[in-house]
């Protein structure tokens, strides 16, 4: 799928009426409240910048009564994390018949559980580090010395909340308790040590991978939102061939569990050059700091159109079949 630059698009600055009137979501009540409502601002001015007719709903208790009494065309959600990600609300917003941005019901059900998007793409061949989920009885010395160093990761939570690296078995039960404040489910996945990138995936085009690089143990939500020494490197620094692979990879895990419009894939690359599939994230970040825009940029696309281009792709469809 191709695109126009701002400069194709000099001759249609002015209102677009075909988007409508959008609504975009955010806020809500899930750990990424903050970093939803950042974003979600972020897009509210990019659309009002491309002359959209938009504006903000902070998700609370009265979601519905706001839906019905708003006249809405369509939504642009960017609420991140339960209840906004997980399938939730596009059920809603099908049950009531409005179109939205993103995944549709089990597309955003699955991704949001990564042990489950982690069966998925095993069963189909993808490379992704071996796991286990994690309960209150289990064997944490069998688990360190079957796997080694670990990742300890909330099932179902996003912007690295709650996650641990541990190389102990003390550390991994340590990590399980932290990240069962979280979250009921928690696994543990096998640390890949290397390279680290992500690559967004809209209306059906592999955007630029872009490679990040932290003095941190690992690219944690500090690194993510707060820290001003991070580097990003976008295209990232792969050859032609590697390119090629990631991109395949990325667009093999996205429609493997019925992705649509837009997302991103996170993707570790050990010592020998093999790419690992971590997570789909449905509904990424739009802040300042965050990925998917910076990587449209390399592409020479501006926030705004960044926003009208996920904004013009939405349908009524329902869930892909994967």
């Amino acid at each position: 799928m191709t695109f126009t630059t701002e400069k194709q698009r000099s001759n249609n600055r002015g209102v677009r009426p075909s988007a409508g009137r959008v609504a975009v979501l955010m806020g809500g009540k899930s750990a990424e409240r903050e970093i939803s409502l950042l974003s979600g601002h972020a897009v509210l001015n990019g659309l009002l910048t491309k002359g959209v007719n938009a504006f903000a709903i902070d998700v609370d208790e009265h979601l519905v009564e706001r839906l019905l009494s708003e006249r809405i065309d369509k939504v642009f959600n960017m609420l991140h994390g339960r209840g906004g990600e997980d399938g939730l609300l596009q059920g809603l917003l099908e049950m009531m018949g409005i179109s939205y941005t993103g995944s549709g019901v089990l597309a955003s059900a699955l991704s949001m559980d990564k042990i489950k998007t982690k069966m998925l793409w095993s069963s189909m061949g993808l490379p992704t580090p071996r796991s286990s989920v994690l309960g209150a009885d289990s064997d944490w010395e069998g688990l360190i010395r079957d796997m080694g160093e670990l990742v300890v990761k909330p099932s179902h939570e996003g912007s690295s909340i709650g996650m641990s690296m541990v190389k102990t078995a003390a550390e991994l039960k340590a990590a399980y308790e932290k990240a069962s404040a979280f979250d009921t489910e928690v696994m543990a996945e096998q640390r890949i040590r290397g390279a680290e990138f992500t690559v967004p995936v809209i209306h059906g085009q592999v955007f630029p991978a872009i490679e990040m690089r932290t003095h941190h143990e690992f690219y944690d939500f500090d690194a993510k939102y707060l820290a001003n020494d991070t580097e990003y490197f976008c295209p990232a620094p792969l050859s032609a061939e590697k390119t090629s692979e990631l991109q395949e990879i990325c667009l093999r895990a996205f429609n493997a569990v019925g992705a649509r419009d837009w997302g991103r894939i996170d993707v570790m690359q050990d010592q020998t050059g093999q790419f690992w599939l971590l997570e789909l994230n449905t509904v990424p970040g739009m802040t300042d700091h965050s990925l998917v825009p910076m990587s449209a940029a390399a592409l020479g696309m501006s926030f705004g159109e960044l926003v009208v281009h996920i904004l013009d792709g939405v349908n009524d469809g329902g869930d892909s079949v994967p």
